[in-house]
């Protein structure tokens, strides 16, 4: 198996999608201003306005960590706490970036249930103490779709939300696959958001097609008050900032980011579905986005090792994770999972 075939360890293997590609081409013809006061970046944020039916504003960053971690510290002071899933990305695979931006807000972590943070998760922690030498919450952070493959619907974020609301907490979403949740519910982006209360969005374009490149969406306006001074000292206001967000106007104008989000979450169901009957193998989580978390015999993730698959064994003992992209070929799927019934009968 060649390196450049098509693998499922993540969706960050993945190649630029044409329309954004297009976009970025088209965007390279002359000279534009710096520093995002260009047509580009313009059309990009109002896309996104349009798209979520609502005068929210718009920042560009160039990855996930650094627009979850801006966007926590905008909502916190050094002494406040972030209650996250025991799983969430900013926990796990940040290297503590949400605590270095916010000059040391402290992440608590909460049970979650399949990946998704509850009510009562939430109110166990921000309640757990309430004196002076504890660090105090100030902020709920949700990921949608979650770490291992699931979503919260409408009627889930409300809940948060109102939790959020009931104990003086902003509610910040982590949306590195955010198109694969809309696509999975068939909810508008506006339902999914602030609609259901959510106060800021950080909306994963890398994932999505794009190069590079996350956009940080605040529903509430005023807590992006200086938030693009703050993207300037992070060393992610961009120069040429017209090839960060005009990407965006590629995927979003003719909704190519649900495009390809379906067919990945499509892949995925489809890889679900071919191995469910396989002796030996289970499903780990429910698939409702573009990840399929299975149980296998560590020998058979061996044996797909050695056939040239490459995957993600961090969930324990003989789990393996599996994550469909936007161009995912159907056939890849098919000669995966033939690949997974094979290794386990030889186990």
């Amino acid at each position: 198996m060649s390196d450049t075939a098509q693998q499922f360890a993540s969706d960050n293997y993945s190649g630029i999608c044409p329309e954004a590609w297009a976009a970025m081409a088209e965007a390279n013809q002359g000279h534009a201003r710096a520093y995002g006061d260009d047509p580009w970046t313009a059309r990009a944020a109002d896309h996104f306005r349009r798209l979520f039916e609502t005068d929210c504003e718009v920042f560009f960053a160039f990855n996930g960590t650094a627009a979850n971690s801006l966007a926590l510290a905008s909502l916190c002071q050094s002494y406040h706490s972030v209650i996250c899933s025991e799983t969430a990305h900013v926990e796990t695979d940040e290297c503590g970036a949400p605590e270095f931006f916010s000059n040391g807000s402290k992440l608590l972590t909460a049970r979650s249930e399949l990946g998704k943070l509850t009510s009562e998760s939430i109110r166990e922690v921000a309640l757990k103490r309430l004196d002076i030498h504890y660090p105090k919450p100030r902020v709920v952070t949700i990921t949608q779709a979650t770490e291992v493959g699931t979503v919260y619907s409408p009627d889930e974020v409300s809940a948060i939300a109102a939790t959020c609301r009931e104990l003086g907490l902003h509610l910040h979403m982590d949306g590195a696959r955010f198109s694969n949740a809309c696509a999975s519910l068939g909810c508008s982006p506006a339902e999914l958001t602030w609609k259901a209360g959510v106060d800021v969005l950080c909306f994963g374009g890398t994932k999505n097609g794009m190069a590079v490149g996350e956009a940080i969406l605040f529903f509430n306006r005023e807590l992006a008050e200086d938030f693009d001074y703050r993207c300037k000292q992070a060393g992610q206001l961009a120069s040429k900032m017209r090839y960060l967000s005009a990407p965006w106007v590629g995927i979003l104008q003719d909704d190519a980011w649900l495009k390809y989000a379906r067919h990945a979450n499509h892949c995925a169901r489809l890889l679900a579905e071919r191995v469910r009957d396989v002796p030996g193998v289970s499903l780990m989580f429910p698939v409702q986005a573009n990840g399929v978390f299975l149980q296998l015999a560590e020998p058979a993730l061996q044996i797909l090792r050695d056939k040239g698959w490459r995957f993600y064994t961090f969930i324990g003992a003989g789990g393996a994770r599996f994550m469909c992209s936007w161009d995912t070929d159907i056939e890849r799927v098919e000669q995966l999972a033939r690949d997974i019934r094979e290794a386990m009968a030889a186990c």
